[in-house]
């Protein structure tokens, strides 16, 4: 199967950057486009963030269901299905003429992005040689964060020109190529992969949900009775999730991958410092609309610099993950993601001192993690586990921005009832909390055990 599945990389990589594009770009670019869209179809930014937050709800509770599917029923098959339900939703969001109706929408999209996403890692992980593992999660991290520099400013020239719904209507001709380039990769599964946890399923979604309602209220009116209710029924369900996770013959978290040091502290490392990107992913197309009187196309132009940097620097980073292990690049690229928050939160002026300067610090700090930290995940967990490794690496990114875009109207509680406007006067605090969960997340990096290579494995192969 290793023989096959090295005969067809360039296929497995095609797909798996066209998949993960998407499910990226339908983070950043609908962020970008929210004061549009509320604009549209009406709703304050609590609505807003139910737009964001429902994607994210489905994708981070069902993430490891999907990763358990593709390991029972196949990598490639179930990474097919993933990206067609996807292309369908989208196509549901494209539609939509009301806010409800959107967040109907995007919860469908996240159920799809659920299955999609786990298969991209997981099929480079069974595909590609470990030698050039990190190599190839380089090439994927700069491919897709080309696709994601991409996105913003041609979903604001999209918006400009016609109307946010083309910002989903591109994922329908991106699914299609994927699905035709998937048609050259190999199949792969874990065969000792036992039945599908649904119950498990359930509970998580459940109890993140109650999580996920409780913070967004406690933002526009605080803590009162229906919002302590919903707080303690998801502290509750998430706890029943995971005493049955602990007995379940094949649960979809397997708490035995968390015995090991390395694995849990990458994904508090993950947790922490997507939960403080996904705070400035938020606020930050707010306050350069009504602060600097961007249009859509001028923001996504304004956000372009940090991407960039992903994009070129991301090979590059992998390639060193390869040499040096992961957790040097790791603890200097959060430090620098943590320097680029604090930048935009303190920052004063116009776009050239208020907001540059941050976004370029800030997308050297992620370019030094995106691919190191999946190597990482992925190199702390059992080859035979790659799907459902990647699988918690990817829920652990996207609970990160779950439960920190939820808790936003905590720091911002003025501005959830609110417009734009709102968000724009106040989103300082939010940078400024983005910057110390970097920061934190930069203490769990330095406690990640050093790896002890031998000589041969300290020099990667040269063959891709």
């Amino acid at each position: 199967m290793q023989e096959e599945a090295d005969s067809a990389p360039g296929a497995i990589l095609a797909a798996a950057i066209l998949a993960s594009s998407m499910a990226f770009l339908d983070t950043s670019v609908v962020a970008l486009a929210l004061p549009t869209i509320l604009s549209d179809l009406g709703g304050s930014v609590a609505a807003g963030q139910w737009v964001v937050e429902a994607y994210l709800l489905f994708l981070t509770s069902l993430l490891l269901v999907g990763g358990a599917l593709g390991d029972r029923f196949g990598r490639k098959r179930v990474f097919g299905w993933g990206i067609a339900f996807f292309a369908v939703a989208s196509l549901g969001c494209a539609l939509a003429q009301t806010t409800p109706q959107l967040v109907l929408a995007r919860a469908v999209q996240g159920v799809g992005a659920a299955v999609m996403v786990p298969g991209s890692l997981a099929m480079i992980s069974a595909g590609v040689r470990p030698q050039a593992r990190g190599r190839a999660l380089g090439l994927w991290s700069a491919a897709t964060s080309i696709a994601t520099a991409v996105g913003p400013p041609l979903g604001g020239w999209a918006i400009s020109l016609w109307s946010w719904p083309l910002i989903f209507l591109v994922n329908l001709p991106l699914a299609a190529v994927a699905l035709f380039a998937l048609r050259g990769a190999p199949e792969s599964r874990d065969e000792r992969q036992g039945a599908v946890d649904w119950a498990g399923a359930a509970l998580a979604t459940l109890g993140l949900g109650a999580l996920t309602f409780a913070l967004l209220e406690a933002g526009r009116s605080g803590f009162g009775r229906s919002e302590g209710a919903a707080l303690a029924a998801g502290a509750a369900l998430l706890a029943i999730f995971l005493a049955v996770e602990a007995r379940a013959a094949a649960p979809m978290l397997p708490l035995v991958l968390f015995r090991s040091r390395a694995f849990s502290l990458v994904q508090l490392f993950t947790v922490l410092l997507y939960a403080g990107l996904m705070v400035a992913i938020f606020v930050l197309p707010f306050a350069l609309s009504e602060r600097a009187g961007f249009s859509p196309a001028e923001i996504g132009l304004a956000l372009l610099p940090s991407v960039l940097l992903i994009a070129i620097l991301s090979r590059w980073a992998g390639a060193l993950a390869d040499r040096h292990g992961p957790r040097p690049l790791l603890i200097v690229g959060s430090g620098l993601a943590a320097a680029g928050f604090a930048l935009l939160g303190f920052g004063e002026g116009g776009y050239a001192t208020a907001f540059l300067p941050g976004l370029s610090v800030m997308g050297l700090g992620m370019a030094c993690c995106v691919a190191p930290v999946s190597k990482a995940a992925l190199d702390a967990a059992p080859a035979e586990r790659a799907g459902i490794a990647s699988a918690v690496n990817n829920m652990a990114s996207r609970l990160g921005g779950l439960v920190s875009v939820a808790a936003l109207g905590l720091v911002l509680p003025e501005a959830m009832d609110g417009a734009s406007a709102a968000v724009a006067a106040g989103y300082r605090p939010a940078l400024q909390a983005a910057a110390v969960l970097a920061l934190l997340s930069s203490f769990a990096a330095v406690a990640l055990p050093r790896p002890r290579l031998s000589r041969a494995e300290a020099v990667p192969s040269r063959s891709p």
